[in-house]
């Protein structure tokens, strides 16, 4: 897998878009990007973090409830603090702002609550092509994924979806719903992750001229979009 950027970007999905623009973009200082219409209502905000995007997915359709495991973190090196700071975003996700280098955080991690964490160790070395850093955590690029097992929570699969909009539609939940894998070739990584395992969700299509994508699950089901950007031409 070629990366294109070394920032992994990552999305949620709320109602709650006032109150959400108003934390990442107010209280935490993120820069904002852009605004991006997706399709169906929903229109995804984009937020600049360490060259990172955070990606808040609006809707107003109600979301249905949130369920346990999954992308449940993310750590933002932060000049302004020099001791961890513990914060909720107004949708309950947790968002911790780290001084740049502690604990080998230079730019963000994600924290992933899993069913089994030998299968993710093969997933993110095997297929991912993921360094282990030790302590169930791995980098990808200038990002890092750190995996626990989270009691209670059970794989969920879904099918293959014909086209992005339905794929969205059905991947929107409260909190952090996927990660987004910049790469030069959308084509050839989604050949070679689902080759290695990965469990094929869309295949690769352009969105407009904006971006060529794809969409890939993880063992426990769990959404990684590979975005090649723009789009190639047809």
């Amino acid at each position: 897998m070629e990366l294109a950027k070394q920032g992994v970007d990552v999305g949620l999905f709320t109602n709650n878009l006032e109150g959400m623009q108003a934390f990442y973009g107010q209280k935490l200082g993120l820069e904002f990007e852009s605004v991006m219409p997706v399709g169906g209502g929903i229109k995804q905000y984009r937020y600049l973090a360490n060259g990172s995007v955070i990606k808040l997915m609006h809707t107003t359709e109600p979301l249905p409830r949130r369920h346990p495991g999954g992308y449940e973190t993310i750590m933002i090196a932060s000049p302004k603090v020099k001791v961890t700071q513990t914060l909720a975003d107004p949708d309950d996700n947790a968002i911790l702002l780290v001084a740049p280098g502690a604990d080998d955080v230079t730019q963000i991690e994600v924290r992933i609550g899993v069913v089994d964490l030998n299968a993710y160790e093969t997933f993110y070395t095997k297929a991912l092509g993921a360094t282990p850093i030790g302590g169930d955590r791995y980098r990808i690029g200038d990002t890092i994924f750190g995996l626990y097992h989270e009691r209670g929570m059970h794989k969920v699969s879904s099918p293959s979806f014909a086209d992005p909009l339905s794929l969205i539609k059905a991947m929107a939940a409260p909190g952090i719903r996927y990660v987004t894998l910049g790469v030069k070739d959308c084509d050839a990584t989604f050949t070679a992750l689902t080759a290695a395992g990965a469990s094929p969700a869309l295949a690769p299509v352009n969105f407009g001229t904006v971006a060529r994508i794809s969409f890939v699950q993880d063992p426990d089901g769990n959404f990684i979009e590979i975005a090649q950007r723009p789009a190639p031409a047809a």
